[in-house]
């Protein structure tokens, strides 16, 4: 399990401070973790950094 207690979490630079609907991202110990900005003690998804790449070319693509 990945300790995420002092991660630094990142809104997109597009991200509005309206609060909509967000994700943020944080690095930790070589892992990408990425949450909902509007429910930040919810669940998490951990990624490695060549995964998080590949999701955004698929979306990107898409």
């Amino acid at each position: 399990m990945v300790d995420l207690t002092n991660a630094m979490w990142c809104k997109a630079s597009r991200s509005t401070s309206n609060g909509g609907d967000c994700v943020e991202v944080a690095r930790v110990s070589g892992t990408v973790a990425i949450r909902d900005s509007k429910d930040p003690h919810g669940p998490k998804l951990l990624i490695t950094p060549q995964a998080l790449r590949h999701l955004a070319r698929t979306i990107k693509d898409a």
